[in-house]
């Protein structure tokens, strides 16, 4: 990171200066000359050189006559525009990167969010369903008794079996992709409608769980969700827990100014609704294959938790090791900024 030297006057020293900044320069020569074979890592480091580079000669050419100075740099920094112009990463590497740091990273740093609102919604489910369960006068005030038989016999079940698995796959897909892209926008109204949502959802589930559990059926209720269940629920407090945080950043932006804060968080939001269209994918092929599949019971839930503690260990050792190296998630590189003395 580059920094201003300056003297009693408050200009800049040019020989220290120099001094200060002449390794910066001699690499980012060296990186220019071997553009043809630079990896990865040097393609970001070029990036990086190029834009402190170009700071540091708007200084020199505001508080210095050096004419021999101002060209060597005028010329290097036309030298890294033109290897930063045509060096671009390639996709495989940008995708490799959003994988392995962005999406992970911005989910780890919000896993007390998330946690938060994971037990959130299961404490709501938990106690309307043992609400419903163990109330009849709320259970006929939901559906007559008819229906309820027809519900825990037939429907529940069936809900699962009665289309092609294909279609159903790409239509659970659409829709949970849409509840979770939902709970992201309406971070743009500090996140406030995103409880009204969840307790949508946890009702839902409560109430379903708990008339299954009327007809001592709670069996057949988890053995059909938790193969999916565990993996989209997930998703979708993921999901919440970004779009709320990203609310309060409003509220406490931290050490950062409001508007900075919030585009970094809000760039953030932005991948992680693209890496749950991944996840949600996953979960929608299990609720298409294995939920409805003849597989015995323990094998279906077993699949479901799989996949579950497989993301979970994603996100907790990528996510981790990506906090450890300062990645915030952010989908643009912030730029290198010279601070003054």
């Amino acid at each position: 990171m580059g920094v201003w030297l300056t003297g009693h006057n408050g200009r800049v020293d040019i020989d220290a200066f120099v001094t200060a900044h002449r390794p910066v320069w001699d690499r980012l020569e060296h990186l220019v000359k071997r553009r043809s074979s630079l990896t990865g890592a040097e393609v970001d480091e070029l990036v990086d050189l190029y834009q402190r580079v170009s700071t540091h000669l708007s200084i020199v050419r505001s508080s210095s006559s050096d004419a021999m100075l101002t060209g060597r740099l005028s010329a290097l920094v036309a030298k890294a525009r033109s290897a930063v112009t045509s060096a671009h990463t390639p996709a495989w590497r940008e995708f490799t990167r959003f994988v392995t740091v962005t999406f992970p990273v911005v989910a780890y740093r919000a896993r007390w969010w998330w946690l938060a609102t994971g037990l959130a919604f299961i404490a709501v489910s938990w106690v309307l369903g043992a609400w419903v369960a163990g109330d009849p006068q709320v259970q006929r005030a939901i559906a007559s008794p008819d229906e309820i038989t027809q519900l825990v016999e037939h429907d529940f079940a069936d809900y699962y079996s009665e289309n092609p698995a294909a279609s159903f796959a790409s239509q659970v897909w659409i829709n949970n992709a849409w509840v979770s892209a939902q709970v992201i926008m309406y971070a743009l109204l500090l996140g406030l409608p995103i409880p009204f949502i969840l307790w949508q959802n946890a009702a839902n589930v409560g109430v379903s769980a708990g008339l299954m559990a009327s007809r001592d059926k709670l069996d057949i209720f988890f053995g059909l969700i938790t193969p999916h269940g565990l993996l989209e629920l997930t998703a979708v407090f993921l999901a919440a827990a970004v779009g709320m945080r990203l609310g309060w950043t409003v509220i406490d932006p931290g050490p950062r100014k409001r508007t900075e804060a919030l585009a970094e968080q809000g760039r953030a939001v932005v991948g992680v609704a693209l890496g749950l269209v991944g996840v949600l994918f996953v979960s929608g092929l299990i609720e298409a294959f294995v939920t409805p599949s003849g597989l015995p019971t323990p094998m279906r839930v077993g699949i479901g938790v799989l996949a579950e503690a497989l993301f979970l260990t994603y996100v907790i050792v990528f996510g981790r090791r990506a906090m450890r190296q300062n990645e915030t998630g952010d989908l643009e590189r912030a730029p290198d900024v010279a601070p003054s003395a």
